[in-house]
C-alpha cells in the first residue's frame, strides 16, 4: 500500500489520510485507547508500518554478538532471532510481528529491539567497508559510501552538540566537545536521554518506507531538546509518513500536522477520535488540553510557574488547574469553554480574587461557576491567610463539590 494511505478509524466514520512528509499527532487522555489505536494501525498498514512502543528498553550494549545484514533486518523488523531469515521474504514481517516482536501483547509487551538495531548498524556498517575496500583493490576510487551509522551519528550530535560519537567496526564510544580532559566513555554508560534519542534516531533511518508510529517519543528526553530532535527525525525520512502520540501537549501544540484528541476506546477495536477545532476561542495548545483532560478544569488566576498555581493543584488533585493570568482571563477562559460545549465534556469552573467586586458582581460570577476568594490579593505574602480564610472550614470534597457546582 504505497502513501498516502487512506485509513478509516473504526469509530463514527472518522478517517484519516496519511502522505509522506506530513505528520499525524494523536493525543488523549490516559486510557483513552491511544496505544491501541497505534497498535491497530500498524497492523492495518501491514509490511508498511513500522511502530515504536512506549514501553520500550533501553540497554545498549556496544559489544553486541555481530551478525548478518538481513539477519539483523528481519530480527528489528519482525521480532525473529534466528540465523534462518533468508528463507523469509519482506510481505512476512507482519505474520510475525505480532507474535514475536510483540509477544501477541502489542498494546502493553516491553519492546527490547536495541540489540538488533545495533547489530544491523554494524552489519550494514561493515558490509559497506567491505565493497568499499575490495573496489579500492580493483583501483576503483569513488566518494565514500554514507552507512546509516554515520548519519546517525550526524543527527545525534546536532541534538547533543555537546558529545560526539566515536565509532568503530565493533565499539561506539562517547567523547564531550571541548570538555577538557574529559576522557571518553563508551556507549553503555550514556544517560537514559543519550540511549532514546540514539535509540529512536536509528529506528527511523532503518524504517521501511511506509508509516512510522512513535508512541510517546517525549520519554527520558528533555523537553529542550525534543522539539529538535522531532525536526532531525522528520527531515531524515520525507519518504514517510510520521504518526505521533505523545501525552506532552505544549510539545503536541508546538509541531505542524493534523492534531487529533482520542476521547474513548470500546472493545474490541473501536474509537472515538476528533479533530483538534482551530476556532475554540483558546490557543491551540490549551485546547489540546482540554480536549486531552477527563479531570475537570479550573481555571485560576497566576502563570504557569506562580505559587499559587502550585498551591491551588495541591489543594485540588482531582481537577487540572490551568493559570490563566489575571482575573478578566479566567472569566473569559470559562466563559468561553462554556460556549464550546462540543469542545469538551469535563465541566469547569473558575476561582479568582475578590478585588472589591459588588454582591452583585458576585451573583454574576456565581451564576457562572466563577468563585471568589475572600481576600483582595493573592501574592506571596498572603498565601498563608488566603488559604486559612478559604479553605479552613471546606474538607476537600466540599471544595471540590463547589467548584463543581454540585447539588449536594
Amino acid at each position: 500500500m504505497p502513501l498516502p494511505l487512506d485509513v478509516q478509524i473504526p469509530s463514527a466514520d472518522f478517517s484519516l489520510k496519511l502522505s509522506a512528509g506530513e505528520t499525524t499527532i494523536f493525543v488523549g487522555a490516559n486510557g483513552s485507547g491511544k496505544t491501541r489505536l497505534a497498535s491497530w494501525l500498524e497492523q492495518w498498514a501491514g509490511v508498511d508500518a513500522h511502530r515504536v512502543s512506549a514501553h520500550r528498553a533501553l540497554t545498549l550494549n556496544p559489544n553486541v554478538v555481530k551478525v548478518s545484514e538481513i539477519q539483523s533486518k528481519f530480527n528489528l523488523l519482525s521480532g525473529i532471532d534466528s540465523p534462518q531469515t533468508n528463507q523469509y521474504a519482506q510481505q512476512d514481517i507482519p505474520t510475525y510481528r505480532e507474535g514475536n516482536r510483540w509477544r501477541s501483547n502489542s498494546s502493553t509487551h516491553l519492546l527490547n529491539d536495541f540489540d538488533a538495531l545495533l547489530q544491523w548498524l554494524y552489519a550494514e556498517q561493515n558490509n559497506i567497508a567491505v565493497r568499499e575496500l575490495t573496489d579500492r583493490y580493483k583501483g576503483i576510487v569513488s566518494e565514500p559510501a554514507s552507512t546509516k551509522f554515520k548519519q546517525l551519528a550526524a543527527m545525534w550530535e546536532r541534538v547533543l552538540p555537546t558529545k560526539r560519537l566515536i565509532i568503530t567496526a565493533d565499539d561506539i564510544q562517547v567523547e564531550p566537545v571541548g570538555g577538557g580532559n574529559v576522557a571518553p566513555y563508551s556507549a553503555g554508560q550514556m544517560s537514559d536521554g543519550e540511549r532514546a534519542i540514539f535509540y529512536m534516531i536509528g529506528q527511523v533511518l532503518f524504517a521501511p518506507t511506509g508509516v512510522i508510529i512513535f508512541d510517546e517519543p517525549e520519554l527520558h528526553v528533555h523537553r529542550a531538546v525534543l522539539g529538535r530532535l522531532w525536526d532531525e527525525l522528520e527531515a531524515s525520512r520525507p519518504d514517510c509518513a510520521f504518526v505521533l502520540i505523545t501525552h506532552d501537549l505544549e510539545f503536541a501544540a508546538s509541531k505542524t500536522g493534523r492534531k487529533l484528541v482520542v476521547r474513548s476506546f470500546s472493545s474490541p477495536a473501536s474509537w472515538v477520535v476528533e479533530e483538534v477545532p482551530d476556532d475554540s476561542g483558546f490557543d491551540e495548545q490549551l485546547t489540546t488540553l482540554i480536549l486531552g483532560s477527563r479531570r475537570p478544569i479550573l481555571f485560576v488566576e497566576g502563570q504557569g510557574t506562580s505559587l499559587d498555581l502550585a498551591i491551588y493543584r495541591a489543594c485540588y488533585p482531582n481537577l487540572t488547574v490551568v493559570a490563566r493570568g489575571g482575573c478578566e482571563q479566567v472569566i473569559r477562559s470559562v466563559r468561553t469553554m462554556r460556549a464550546n460545549a462540543s469542545l469538551t465534556r469535563v465541566t469547569c469552573a473558575g476561582l479568582v480574587d475578590a478585588d472589591s467586586r459588588t454582591e452583585a458582581d458576585l451573583a454574576s460570577l456565581a451564576g457562572d461557576d466563577i468563585f471568589v476568594l475572600p481576600v483582595s490579593v493573592w501574592k506571596t505574602s498572603s498565601c498563608c491567610q488566603a488559604l486559612r480564610a478559604l479553605f479552613s472550614t471546606m474538607s476537600r470534597t466540599t471544595r471540590q463539590r463547589r467548584l463543581l457546582g454540585c447539588q449536594s
